[in-house]
Formats: structure tokens, C-alpha cells, sequence
């Protein structure tokens, strides 16, 4: 065959395969659709965001700064994660690798003897002298040199995978981050926990110690005939009531100071704190900005971003096993069958250059399937990414109510624990002077407290709803 028919015979091939590359199965990808309001409410019109803040700068309190340091560069699950970024930058790298020239040096070795009656062994047996010397019976077969093979990335498969990878451990990095600032939460969530804690254990205590003086008075009044057994008996079993409580809050206080340590990446040990003037912390308030400031803001949505670039670019990546590839193969180096011809030149000098073109034809089933599958995992991350700029902004316009509200709950919470500390003061006037009975004392004194316990908690949830409004838009990584 001439090489005129033999280079038409190769082009109708290839237009033949291209052809059938053709019959693509037909797929809709997915636009993200996700239209944020223009503020998160009618009279928020600020441009300024309070997440551009450091963490170092928006906390205040420098245990708790120190701890959030040592969180930072301890925590397991961050080092962990800084694994799995290494993993995807060396997936990078390996990517690239994939659409350069592989070159490689390779040797071998092998002998060989024939059968006299076959083949080969009757050729060896009519050739029994070469250059004066008889055909050698154990006939060996030395090389060694260079050989390189190189994938021509005509449809830009490779290249596309590469940025793939690029895009995956950009994702993987923004992870990282939202890991972060979920980690700066948490720490000053428990610690503002066990400060209040800390708190209650001193309300509880000074209740106590109000309860003893009220059993002291009525143990004085039973002596003069104006008080009774009942009432010694009762305010005995109010003060062992509270004070089995102390030991509830004392394990409470155990248990948050090892959870910190754990964030901390380390053994329990007490934590430094400063728990004097919790009560006196006034929150801050907090500069939302605008709702589309969370997609530059939020680690999790730049996360889903990058996560969905990656599934469009698969969705080219998978299309591309449609088409024929291409390969070209190369080896230069020296062979013989003697090891003492092997390094002689030009005799023993050996070449080689080939291509190769490779095209699915029939039974494409795992082809197809996988351009599904790819096609499918770009629609998953883009109801992903939806879903995540949805639940952001649902989490600070969710905060920014709670803090509203909790604002108003404090302020009355705090006129009523005011009301009952002066009611005890005269409760405890009126039963000395007959004119009240001693449940009514020992009743307001178990409101008072009560009320106290309240009033901490709703402080502690004022401070935590500043954190996670903070959290919310996108602060605590940098």
C-alpha cells in the first residue's frame, strides 16, 4: 500500500472516530440562582462589616485571646485538615505531571534457546557461522537506554484536570478556614460558659449564706416561742438543697474547662480566667454590612464556589473521554546480543519512535456514565452553593433578632431580680416582726434566686449571639 492510500486510510479513521465522539449524550447543567436582598434589614443600609475584624482585635479579653491562639495552632482537627490541603496541593502537582514527556531509563537482560525443530532453531541451524564463528547456542539479548512516552493533550483533558486539582485544594484551603472560624466560636462559647459558670457558683453561694442567716433568725425566733420546728426543719432542707447544687455546678464547671482543653489540643488544666465583671460586659454591636459582602466574607461559600467551578470543569474533563487520544512513544539507547557488541557504535545503537491513537468505539457504557455522574455532581454543587449563601444570610438575620430580643429580655429580667432583692430585705422585716409568715420568706429568697440564675444565663446568651453574629458574617478566620 503506498503511503498516500496509507495516510488516507488513517484520516478516514480518525474522522470516523471523531464522528462517533459526536454522539454525545445531551446534558443540562445548572446555574446557581441564589439572589440575596439588598439589606439584611429596611433600616441596615451599612456598608461597614465588622467580619473584616481579626479575632485578636474583636476579642477583648486576653485569656480568652491566648486560648483562641493556642486553639488555632494546636487543635487536632485544624492540623488534620492542613494534612489534607498538603494532599491537594501535591494533587496539583501530580496533574501537571500528567500532560508533560515522561522520560525514563530502563535495562534489561534475557537468553534464549530454541528448539532445533522449530522455526527459529531450523534458521539457527542453516546459519550455524557467523563472522567465523558458530551460531551460539544460548542466544542473549542485552539493553539498556532511554525511553519517554508523551500524552498529546489535544482536547485539553489534562490540562482542565490540573486546574480541577487547583480548584480543589483552593476549596479545601477555604475549608480550612470556615474550620477556623467555627473553632473561634466554639472556644469563646465555652468560655463565656464557664465564666457564667462561674457566676452562678457565686449566686449560689451568697444565697446560701443568706439562707443560713434567715435559719439563724428562726432558730432565734423558736426560742422565743415565734417560730416553730417546721419552719427550722424547712429552711435546713433549702440550704442542702443549694448547696448539692453547688457540687451540679462545680462538675459543670469540670466538664467546659476540659472541653476548652480539648479544643486546645491538650490534657485538662485549669483554665485562666477572668469571670469578675461578667455581669458588667456590655456586647458589641456589630456592623453587618450588606448581604453580598457574605460571598467574600464567608469561608463555606467561597468553599461551595470554588467546589462548583471544579464540578464544571469535571463536566469537560469527563466529555473529553469522548474523543480519541493521542500518544507518541520514544526510546533511543544500545542493544546486542553479546554484552561485549553492547556498547559499540553505530552497530549497537538502537531507535524507536512511534504514535499511538486510541478512540472509544463500542460498549462507551463506563464512558457514559461517568459524563453522567459528572454532569450530576455539577448540579449537586450548585444547589450546594444555593443552599449555603440561603443559610448564611438566614444566620445573621436570625441573629440579629435574637440579639434584639435578648436585649429587651435582660433589661426586664434585671428589674425583676432588682424587686426581689429588695423583697427580701422586707420579707425577712415582716416575719421578724409577725407580720409575714416564713414561707413567704423562704419563697422570696428562692425567686431572688432563681431570678439571678436567669439573669446569667441571658447574659451569657447576649455575649454567645454577638460571637455567632460575628461567626455569621464571615469573622474569626483571618
Amino acid at each position: 500500500m503506498s503511503k498516500s492510500k496509507t495516510f488516507h486510510v488513517m484520516a478516514s479513521g480518525v474522522v470516523i472516530l471523531m464522528l462517533q465522539a459526536c454522539s454525545i449524550p445531551e446534558i443540562i447543567s445548572k446555574k446557581p440562582d441564589a439572589h440575596l436582598p439588598g439589606s439584611f434589614k429596611p433600616e441596615l443600609s451599612q456598608k461597614t462589616n465588622t467580619a473584616t475584624v481579626k479575632w485578636q482585635e474583636f476579642f477583648e479579653d486576653p485569656n480568652l485571646v491566648s486560648l483562641i491562639g493556642t486553639a488555632v495552632a494546636n487543635n487536632k482537627e485544624v492540623n488534620i485538615m492542613l494534612q489534607r490541603i498538603s494532599v491537594a496541593q501535591n494533587e496539583i502537582q501530580a496533574r501537571k505531571g500528567e500532560y508533560l514527556p515522561f522520560v525514563k531509563f530502563g535495562a534489561g537482560a534475557d537468553g534464549e534457546k530454541v528448539g532445533k525443530y522449530t522455526r527459529n532453531g531450523a534458521v539457527e541451524d542453516n546459519l550455524d557461522v557467523t563472522n567465523g564463528q558458530a551460531f551460539p547456542t544460548f542466544l542473549g539479548n542485552y539493553q539498556f537506554g532511554l525511553f519517554s512516552t508523551w500524552e498529546l493533550d489535544v482536547w485539553k483533558k489534562l490540562r482542565n484536570a490540573t486546574k480541577v486539582a487547583a480548584l480543589e485544594y483552593m476549596a479545601t484551603s477555604e475549608g480550612k478556614n470556615f474550620l477556623v472560624t467555627n473553632l473561634v466560636a466554639e472556644v469563646a462559647h465555652s468560655y463565656y460558659e464557664l465564666i457564667a459558670l462561674d457566676n452562678q457558683l457565686k449566686n449560689f453561694e451568697q444565697n446560701i449564706d443568706i439562707q443560713k442567716n434567715g435559719l439563724e433568725v428562726v432558730k432565734q425566733l423558736q426560742l422565743y416561742a415565734r417560730s416553730t420546728t417546721l419552719a427550722v426543719k424547712r429552711y435546713e432542707a433549702e440550704v442542702a438543697k443549694n448547696q448539692s447544687r453547688i457540687y451540679e455546678i462545680k462538675q459543670q464547671i469540670t466538664v467546659t474547662e476540659n472541653r476548652i482543653n480539648f479544643l486546645l489540643g491538650r490534657t485538662p488544666q485549669a483554665i485562666q480566667r477572668t469571670s469578675v465583671g461578667f455581669m458588667d460586659i456590655n456586647p458589641k454591636m456589630l456592623q453587618v454590612g450588606i448581604p453580598s459582602q457574605l460571598l467574600q466574607n464567608r469561608p463555606d461559600i467561597r468553599q461551595a464556589e470554588l467546589e462548583l467551578s471544579a464540578a464544571d470543569l469535571n463536566i469537560k474533563v469527563a466529555r473529553a473521554n469522548f474523543y480519541p487520544s493521542f500518544a507518541m512513544k520514544a526510546g533511543l539507547g544500545f542493544d546486542a546480543f553479546d554484552l561485549k557488541y553492547l556498547i559499540n557504535t553505530p552497530e549497537s545503537l538502537a531507535a524507536s519512535i512511534a504514535g499511538d491513537m486510541v478512540a472509544p468505539l463500542i460498549n462507551k457504557n463506563a464512558i457514559i456514565a461517568e459524563y453522567k455522574n459528572s454532569n450530576a455532581r455539577q448540579i449537586q454543587a450548585a444547589y450546594e452553593y444555593e443552599q449555603t449563601i440561603i443559610k448564611a444570610y438566614n444566620e445573621v438575620s436570625n441573629q440579629l433578632a435574637n440579639i434584639a430580643n435578648l436585649d429587651k429580655n435582660y433589661q426586664l429580667k434585671k428589674s425583676q431580680v432588682d424587686l426581689l432583692v429588695q423583697s427580701i430585705e422586707v420579707s425577712t422585716q415582716l416575719f421578724k416582726s409577725a407580720r409575714a409568715d416564713y414561707l413567704d420568706v423562704l419563697l422570696t429568697q428562692r425567686d431572688a434566686l432563681e431570678a439571678k440564675k436567669e439573669l446569667i444565663e441571658t447574659k451569657q446568651k447576649q455575649i454567645i449571639a454577638m460571637v455567632d453574629l460575628y461567626k455569621s458574617l464571615g469573622g474569626g478566620w483571618q
